[in-house]
């Protein structure tokens, strides 16, 4: 399969993530011809892990899954199935670093070559570590099903990593509301759970960010990181200009974004074929660096309790701190003050 014929500039996943889908719902009943052909994708497409559907073909497919097998806990069992060879590369790097901290920054540096549509952070709030997720897509209907897959295959992961000492005192906390039945989460989370929470998080000591790694071996891991960036290249060739517009407004972690010429340097074209790529794809620069920086601003907000929002407003990049409330009252439509005050209750 060649995909930058036969994909487009659009987000990719791949196939074999597809075939896992679909044997599962096979388990449950459902003819695997009904969701290959509501998806449009080829039995043929899934003859090789290496390659890719769309992902707009990937979301249909997981519609239908979730149609047919009418199971609302889908997305938890089907992120059980993930095993961490599944993820190739990007797993095979994570385990052979030297400790789970350092792991986990390799799960986030290669994420978007196996998880497109999600996000994941690290950080550091007074004795926890906080791993916080969310999507990067708008399809509302799929967005607890995907949260629901990274989780699963995330605390698998993470067993197999360091073994169940992450877990002791570990929590996790969900944004959407608690969903029917809820066995699979009891089975997963205990009680440990907070749904309609604001933010889609999992809490653990720091202290286990320090476990070492029984499999760290560093050759292995350059190896495998460099398997990681040949795949990133090719994918870059396949998705869409408003993606990497979003992952090079994101890798700046402090400081003002870069702006329009800076993102164009970085891609190698100018400014107005930039301006003009993104305009093809529906979107604005302005509009994309707005959506980092709102998001940024929470993020600050929920694990920054010491800071200011004029310390804020000035790490984001606003010059003036009531350009940040103006922009942060049309983000939220309260104040910034309001909203944290609001968020902290809440967490209490």
């Amino acid at each position: 399969m060649n995909p930058t014929s036969s994909q487009g500039a659009q987000p990719v996943m791949r196939a074999h993530y597809v075939d896992i889908l679909c044997q599962l719902a096979e388990q449950k009943g459902v003819r695997r011809a009904d969701l290959l052909v509501a998806a449009g994708i080829r039995n043929s497409q899934l003859s090789h892990p290496e390659n890719l559907v769309t992902g707009n073909q990937f979301s249909k497919l997981c519609r239908q899954a979730l149609d047919l097998t009418g199971d609302p806990g889908l997305g938890l069992e089907f992120g059980g199935q993930l095993k961490f060879t599944t993820h190739g590369a990007m797993s095979q790097a994570a385990i052979s670093c030297d400790t789970l901290g350092q792991a986990i920054h390799v799960l986030m540096k290669y994420l978007h070559i196996r998880f497109p549509y999600l996000t994941m952070d690290l950080s550091v709030d007074g004795d926890e570590a906080v791993v916080e997720m969310d999507t990067v897509h708008d399809l509302l209907d799929l967005y607890r099903f995907n949260l629901e897959v990274f989780l699963a295959a995330l605390l698998d992961v993470s067993h197999l990593l360091v073994g169940p000492r992450i877990f002791e005192g570990a929590s996790c906390r969900v944004k959407y509301p608690r969903p029917a039945g809820g066995k699979q989460y009891a089975k997963l989370f205990g009680e440990a759970i907070c749904f309609d929470s604001g933010v889609n998080q999992l809490r653990f000591h720091k202290s286990c960010l320090e476990l070492p790694m029984p499999l760290a071996n560093p050759v292995a891991r350059r190896v495998a990181e460099a398997e990681c960036e040949v795949q990133a290249r090719k994918l870059q060739m396949v998705t869409s200009v408003t993606g990497q517009v979003v992952r090079l407004l994101e890798s700046v972690r402090d400081g003002r974004l870069m702006g329009l010429d800076d993102v164009a340097a970085q891609m190698h074209v100018s400014a107005r074929t930039l301006r003009r790529q993104l305009v093809s794809e529906g979107a604005r620069f302005q509009d994309l660096q707005d959506r980092v920086r709102h998001h940024r601003a929470l993020k600050l907000m929920r694990c920054n309790d010491q800071m200011s929002i004029d310390e804020i407003a000035e790490r984001l990049g606003y010059s003036d701190p009531s350009n940040f409330s103006r922009a942060f009252r049309k983000w939220e439509g309260i104040s910034p003050s309001a909203w944290r005050s609001l968020h902290t209750d809440r967490l209490a």
